[in-house]
């Protein structure tokens, strides 16, 4: 837990102020389901059909690649679940629901804006650890179906497990994974700009 807790000091540092109190949210969960699947979506469909030459062009030695921010998101996402698993583990804790600040919506807001930039931590840092860089997005899918499938089928009341972050805190476990969504729009954005740069091959 302490790594999630870090991954999101570091991630959500910036969306400490103008935070509005939270009545009673209930387990809708719409919003992560279409979050979730729209990332992927979007995801897949800037990544579909690049060359190799193409995945692997970095605009210069200190910005990472297309596949670079894949396995980023994949990495993270699967911290991130491993975290909220954690979480929904321990006993439910609803009565601490009236101190949680931030919303949802603000959660999405601030993790997808990309005029604060932030550290990857360390074991967020890709790696090339797959044999090619098709494996490496199946990675990411698998991932996300995985994450897509537990949303969708589990029992845990999510909104009843609330833990403490050190920048924002009381969040939700749904909050957790609604985080993570908007982490993976973040570097979709990123890996946008790499294709955007004018050195990107043709």
């Amino acid at each position: 837990m302490k790594k999630l807790l870090l991954l999101l000091t570091i991630t959500v540092f910036s969306a400490v102020t103008a935070f509005r109190p939270v009545p009673g949210v209930k387990e809708d969960r719409s919003l992560l389901l279409a979050q979730l699947q729209q990332t992927k979506d979007q995801l897949l469909k800037d990544v579909q059909g690049l060359t190799d030459a193409q995945l692997e062009y970095k605009p210069s030695t200190d910005r990472w690649s297309v596949i670079e921010c894949v396995e980023h998101i994949t990495l993270i996402e699967k911290a991130i679940m491993e975290g909220e698993q954690k979480l929904v583990q321990r006993p439910a804790n609803p009565e601490r629901r009236k101190d949680i600040k931030t919303t949802d919506e603000q959660i999405i807001k601030n993790v997808e804006d990309r005029s604060h930039k932030v550290k990857a931590p360390e074991y967020g840092i890709p790696k090339h650890n797959y044999s090619s860089n098709a494996e490496a997005i199946k990675a990411f899918t698998t991932q996300r179906d995985k994450l897509i499938e537990y949303v969708t089928s589990t029992q845990d009341v999510m909104r009843d497990h609330i833990t403490d972050h050190p920048a924002l805190g009381p969040i939700d476990a749904y909050q957790l994974l609604l985080l993570d969504a908007a982490h993976t729009n973040r570097h979709t954005q990123q890996l946008e700009e790499v294709k955007a740069d004018p050195g990107f091959p043709k």
